[in-house]
């Protein structure tokens, strides 16, 4: 029995039932993919549900108002692509007619999709052969394989790529490919997989070997950078709030934050307080201790506070407290503001 044919026959009896495997829908296998980057299944299917529920077709998407695609985005996180995901909507309906293109060479030109993904949605919703490659397809051959080399270098994922079209099943490449996802994801997991009720505990050449634990290879580590936000909740005398849209292409584009002071160390209330008073005439400071957050990011750990400041001065472009629950804001922001019920 060839891989291909071992490891559908596994999906067949194994697979989890979604909704976007129970379609040939571009637009929604689409949809699905961006949302389940860097996300668990568990927390992207309500986002695809409220997602297809709010925008049924491309048109629909393409036709909305970013600050409605990132308010639905919320709490996801990794904001750019929701923003990815309304510009390339916004293009189909005007290149393509409002048609979602299927096949690998029209999806690859698209923004926010990959190799990976072009390869997902025109071999789910097309059935074309052409193999993917995510991080579980990295795992499950290096391990069956034994395939030592880093997969954090390009050459290493051409590799990859070379070796999974080889291994493809040029029937049913959907069905393959869908495979090899799930097997990754529910069976050859990253920490303590079940070798023993494996499908290939007969062939895999790192369980013989007994290095499974160590593959794949990746050796190059993220730098963590460490940043300080300091969060400023500005009541103004008409108990309106300041409210900013970030505009710059760091963490957060787009999304709606209170006025922040940003530094390099940990402020103490005593120095944010200077800081504030040059900015406004402050009747009261309150700090909310008791949400302090550590909020960690792929590449950054945000060390954030919240404070608060009343001042008798009637503040432009304020907000209401019900308008800026309306806002799309970063969800430490969001969490922090359910709780508090300014």
């Amino acid at each position: 029995m060839n891989f291909s044919t071992k490891i559908i026959s596994w999906y067949q009896q194994n697979y989890r039932d979604l909704p976007w495997r129970n379609t040939n829908d571009a637009y929604k296998i689409w949809l699905s993919e961006i949302i389940l980057q860097q996300t668990r299944v568990s927390q992207g299917l309500p986002y695809y549900i409220n997602f297809v529920t709010a925008f049924p077709t491309v048109n629909d998407l393409a036709n909305a108002d970013e600050q409605e695609v990132l308010k639905l985005w919320q709490g996801l996180g990794y904001y750019s692509r929701a923003r990815n995901l309304h510009f390339t909507a916004k293009l189909v309906v005007q290149n393509h007619n409002g048609i979602f293109p299927t096949t690998y060479d029209e999806l690859i030109k698209l923004k926010g999709i990959g190799t990976y993904t072009a390869a997902a949605i025109a071999s789910f919703s097309a059935n074309e052969a052409v193999a993917v490659v995510d991080g579980n397809v990295f795992r499950v051959l290096s391990r069956v394989f034994n395939v030592n080399y880093d997969i954090s270098l390009n050459t290493t994922k051409k590799y990859f790529i070379e070796l999974a079209q080889k291994l493809l099943s040029t029937t049913q490449p959907n069905h393959h490919n869908q495979a090899i996802m799930e097997f990754g994801a529910l069976q050859c997991v990253p920490k303590s997989p079940n070798c023993l009720d494996c499908v290939f505990n007969d062939s895999c050449e790192a369980y013989k070997l007994k290095i499974v634990s160590e593959l794949p290879v990746k050796l190059k580590k993220n730098k963590i950078t460490k940043r300080f936000m300091n969060f400023i909740l500005v009541h103004d005398a008409s108990g309106n709030y300041i409210m900013n849209k970030r505009t710059g292409n760091g963490i957060w584009k787009n999304l709606y934050e209170f006025p922040c002071v940003e530094s390099e160390n940990e402020l103490d209330e005593s120095e944010l307080f200077l800081q504030l008073k040059e900015l406004y005439n402050i009747k009261n400071f309150q700090y909310y201790e008791a949400f302090d957050v550590l909020h960690k990011l792929s590449h950054q750990h945000l060390n954030i506070k919240f404070y608060r400041i009343e001042t008798e001065e009637t503040l432009k472009n304020s907000y209401t407290f019900s308008e800026v629950k309306q806002l799309p804001v970063p969800i430490v922001l969001h969490n922090f503001i359910e709780k508090i019920g300014i």
